[in-house]
């Protein structure tokens, strides 16, 4: 297996179209790398550069030690897997397994290796005289992936591979990519608009936007620490709640944010006293992630009224949108609350909500985490 870097990496296509700029990323030797990011931000564009399906404007991209932008994807010995399996059906899945390597001119012998070794470790041993049509969705995600794996590669690249599975069926291949890169080593370059399969396969995270790295970290750094406004509103289900904002500190140091027409106590982990202070008068942008709010008990102090206007009851927790009130002459502020177990909500009534203090961040005009 080998690392894989990029250094300064622009793509431009014809008419002017950059699809990607400025791109600085080092995935280590070993490490399964997870790249979101919406439709169009420069995610397969990536995939396809380090693959050798494209070439880069400027720039440079190593595997291992070796520079690769005048390599090709032979010279690379780089896997890719499909996110429509891209399977042989005229081929068993011992021929599709096989495929690859007689390309390569081995020895029956060790094709014959190689094949059972992936077939034993991919659980389809009992498949190997099977058709594609004759298997399940999981199971042809499992060729693809063993056919990518009897090959040796230094580094899996992996295009959004679980999109054309069911809800169930994607639960169960993630983990069993997952085992699978974590029994092998492998390094793999994983490429999803899923912010569920980044936040539970990736070692790190990569988020793109319009073509440039916003934010790289572990899935709880990206998760708890996001670097600017367009990390927090994209990445976890639902995504943070993100609304304009004024902050004030009264005379004893306490801070407050004003939402809609009530003023609400802050006290953001991280963030010192003085740096709240700096605050004072700005207008910004206030986030609070979904989990972050409760219904407000009784004698609760300085709560936050709002309507129901729609409620998801999902069995273990209920998704609420809410609308509250905006200051004078502003519209009104939606917000989704995520509420533990079954929650009797209406729309249209009345609540009131908590929200935990040290929970609240703030996000500049550039859109940075303040």
């Amino acid at each position: 297996m080998a690392s894989v870097d990029f250094e300064h990496v622009d793509k431009v296509y014809p008419g002017g179209n950059q699809a990607v700029s400025g791109v600085d990323l080092h995935v280590e030797d070993g490490e399964l790398m997870v790249v979101v990011g919406p439709s169009g931000c420069g995610k397969s564009t990536l995939l396809r550069l380090l693959a050798g399906l494209e070439s880069v404007t400027q720039g440079t991209i190593r595997v291992g030690e070796r520079v690769a932008n005048d390599l090709t994807p032979q010279e690379r010995n780089i896997a890719m897997v499909f996110q429509d399996y891209a399977l042989y059906p005229h081929r068993t899945v011992r021929g599709n397994l096989e495929f690859p390597l007689l390309m390569r001119k081995l020895s029956r012998e060790e094709i014959d290796k190689r094949v059972q070794w992936v077939a034993e470790l991919l659980s389809l041993t009992r498949n190997l005289d099977r058709y594609p049509k004759q298997l399940s969705g999981g199971e042809r995600q499992r060729v693809a992936m063993g056919r990518a794996l009897v090959r040796e590669p230094t580094v899996f690249l992996l295009d959004e591979p679980l999109s054309n599975l069911d809800a169930k069926l994607r639960t169960e291949v993630r983990a069993e990519i997952a085992d699978l890169q974590s029994r092998t080593g492998a390094t793999m370059f994983y490429v999803t608009h899923d912010q569920v399969e980044a936040m539970t396969l990736g070692h790190r995270v990569t988020v793109l936007d319009r073509g440039r790295v916003q934010q790289v970290g572990t899935p709880r750094e990206i998760y708890e620490r996001p670097a600017n406004a367009f990390v927090a509103g994209f990445m976890g289900n639902p995504p943070m709640n993100l609304f304009p904002a004024s902050v004030s500190v009264d005379e004893r140091g306490q801070a407050s944010v004003a939402v809609g027409d009530r003023s609400l106590p802050v006290s953001p982990r991280g963030l010192a006293a003085k740096s709240l202070g700096s605050l004072a008068g700005r207008r910004v942008t206030a986030g609070v992630r979904a989990e972050a709010m409760r219904l407000a008990t009784d004698g609760a102090d300085r709560t936050l009224p709002a309507a129901v206007e729609h409620v998801e009851n999902l069995g273990h927790e209920t998704l609420a949108t809410v609308r509250v009130a905006g200051a004078a002459g502003t519209d009104p502020i939606r917000l989704i609350v995520r509420l533990p177990a079954i929650q009797e909500l209406e729309k249209g009534q009345s609540v009131k909500l908590e929200i935990d203090p040290q929970s609240v961040y703030f996000f500049g005009e550039d859109g940075r985490a303040l």
